[in-house]
């Protein structure tokens, strides 16, 4: 007899036997899960009350001086730190009482120039996760939940996490993947940047390129607000504009680039916003569709990125899909051979992956 089965008694369910060291095992990795949960929520108050930041030299520190570099009250800093050293996020001496942020954790969370730079991602999930009384509502009964109906932090954490991938690889990586697409930036272009949020890859494009034109469209006008004070603050406002307006209706025509990033999925009709780029677009022009990385088989995913953008696709993104008119919900994890179909059904002949990062397929589409 194992030391579980001498330790907890453990029922049967039915005819179907238990192994009781796998139930435990099973118990212990849900411990873990919650664990992780509330850590979420930690790292987000981390990042906001400038703890990490405070660390991020490297140096030892104990809970009275963190609170003291914070302004906070030690009686958080205390437990924070434990929590975090018990989680792997900091170091901790037992001898000095200190504790320590690695360099990699520092590069992670609090150096925004960085492509591995985390903070948006813990906050997008700590926001969706906050919105579940919603969506259990909207299960039970098959309705959708928008975008716009989501606070801040789904918003706020969104761009943070999406503007690192497009910082680190939309202009070194992504755009020159795509055929002849560079040469007509850097002539002059016209780009329509669609599901544009609060405008980091329109702005990013348009410092690049300053030969060129872009219009960032939006249905939601809370982002496309932040949009146009991004574009000034930037100074591109001469090469920018943007408009609230759905993917099936953005306005403009003969564009040499489309460009949907990390959006497409989320949309309740797809197919139409497809049919509507292939008017848009000029007769040589690309469609750059970004998607979150995913294959085309559910067992192709069943991996930690996968999980995460399964846990999204659930909270976040198919109920964003079924609060609009169609309701196609492709879902975060839809894969490449979806997508094609969806551009296919819009007119458009060719398709091909151009690009890929641990965090998004970068598609290439044409007519």
């Amino acid at each position: 007899m194992t030391t579980t089965e001498q330790n907890v008694n453990i029922p049967q369910q039915g005819a179907r036997p238990l192994d009781p060291d796998k139930l435990m095992a099973f118990v212990f990795k849900a411990v873990e899960e919650v664990g992780a949960t509330l850590n979420t929520a930690l790292v987000v108050m981390g990042d906001a009350l400038g703890y990490y930041r405070a660390m991020a030299d490297g140096r030892p520190t104990t809970p009275a001086e963190l609170a003291e570099r914070t302004t906070t009250s030690e009686h958080y800093t205390r437990e924070w730190l434990a929590a975090q050293a018990a989680g792997g996020y900091v170091t901790y001496d037992a001898a000095s009482g200190c504790f320590t942020l690695p360099a990699e954790q520092a590069a992670a969370l609090t150096d925004e120039s960085s492509p591995a730079y985390l903070p948006g991602f813990f906050q997008i999930a700590h926001g969706t996760v906050r919105d579940a009384p919603e969506l259990l509502a909207a299960a039970r009964d098959g309705d959708g939940v928008g975008w716009h109906a989501h606070n801040a932090d789904v918003h706020i954490g969104c761009e943070r996490f999406f503007r690192t991938m497009y910082n680190g690889h939309l202009v070194t990586e992504w755009l020159p993947a795509l055929d002849g697409v560079v040469d007509k930036l850097t002539a002059g272009a016209s780009v329509a940047d669609v599901g544009c949020g609060h405008g980091a890859s329109t702005i990013l494009m348009a410092r690049t390129y300053p030969q060129s034109t872009f219009v960032g469209s939006d249905y939601h006008r809370g982002s496309i607000e932040i949009a146009r004070t991004r574009a000034d603050q930037a100074g591109v406002g001469d090469r920018v504009s943007f408009e609230v307006a759905p993917a099936s209706s953005f306005s403009g025509s003969d564009y040499d680039l489309v460009t949907m990033f990390d959006c497409l999925h989320d949309m309740g009709d797809p197919v139409g916003a497809a049919r509507h780029v292939r008017h848009a677009i000029a007769p040589d022009g690309t469609w750059m569709i970004v998607e979150p990385m995913a294959g085309d088989r559910v067992e192709d995913n069943l991996n930690p990125i996968g999980r995460a953008f399964y846990g999204f696709s659930t909270l976040l993104c198919t109920p964003s899909s079924l609060s609009q008119e169609v309701g196609l919900a492709l879902g975060t994890q839809a894969g490449p051979a979806r997508i094609r179909d969806v551009a296919t059904a819009g007119g458009f002949n060719r398709f091909r992956a151009a690009a890929a990062t641990p965090f998004n397929n970068v598609l290439e589409v044409r007519p």
